[in-house]
């Protein structure tokens, strides 16, 4: 069980250079921050949803679900998958969009997890997901639509919700649910039958995972009132 402690800081007060390349330069105000509340020794089973518990369980009672994945997405499909997204998008940093950086940390960091690199990508549909690639640092996306319409807190929350995919290790499950079926149905005859089968439960599980995320969300952003915007 998770337990409660303050950041050493009790107010951090700080100009944040401007983020160039946008046409609104909402992270570029004045600063001033509280300290945030942390959680010592925090387990994704500390805020997971009952429903998101239940759901991963039936997911993988589903017998060679993840036989089927590896052989659809396999060693060369990923490496599309990561070269496609990190090739687009532009790799956050301390020297690079500091600002982000340091929303990711220091969600990450009230998270108890270990800080993905973050990318950004050109867009103008607002978005942010995740993507765990086998033998890769896992890594998050964020469309720059979606900089561009939230607030410092709103965009860290969402920041948080990606890292609580992460922290509950939705990771493969995620990239089953965006890839699997759309993959199962290329298989003549069989295929639709296996994608038939999974579709239903792999959203019935995605929803349940969103619940938990969002629920890492609300452990960071500290406030409801900040986290009632669908993105």
């Amino acid at each position: 069980m998770a337990s409660l402690c303050f950041s050493p800081s009790v107010l951090s007060c700080k100009i944040k250079p401007p983020i160039t390349g946008f046409r609104k330069q909402r992270l570029s105000l004045f600063v001033c921050r509280a300290a945030s509340l942390t959680f010592r020794d925090l387990d994704a089973d500390d805020f997971r949803h009952p429903l998101d518990r239940q759901n991963t369980l039936l997911l993988r009672a589903i017998p060679g679900l993840n036989d089927i994945g590896k052989a659809l997405l396999g060693t060369v499909s990923e490496q599309i998958m990561l070269l496609e997204n990190i090739g687009t998008s532009v790799l956050v940093s301390e020297n690079q969009l500091p600002e982000l950086h340091y929303l990711m940390v220091e969600a990450a960091r009230i998270l108890n997890i270990e800080a993905p690199d973050l990318y950004i990508r050109q867009s103008p549909v607002p978005n942010a997901y995740t993507l765990a690639v086998s033998g890769k640092k896992p890594f998050v996306v964020v469309h720059t639509s979606l900089v561009e319409l939230l607030s410092q807190k709103e965009l860290q929350a969402v920041l948080a919700h990606e890292l609580g995919h992460l922290k509950c290790d939705h990771g493969v499950w995620l990239t089953f649910a965006n890839i699997l079926t759309l993959g199962a149905y290329t298989v003549p005859g069989v295929g639709s039958l296996i994608a038939q089968r999974l579709e239903e439960q792999l959203l019935r599980w995605l929803r349940a995972a969103e619940l938990t995320c969002d629920r890492a969300a609300l452990l960071v952003a500290q406030d409801p009132k900040r986290w009632l915007f669908q993105y």
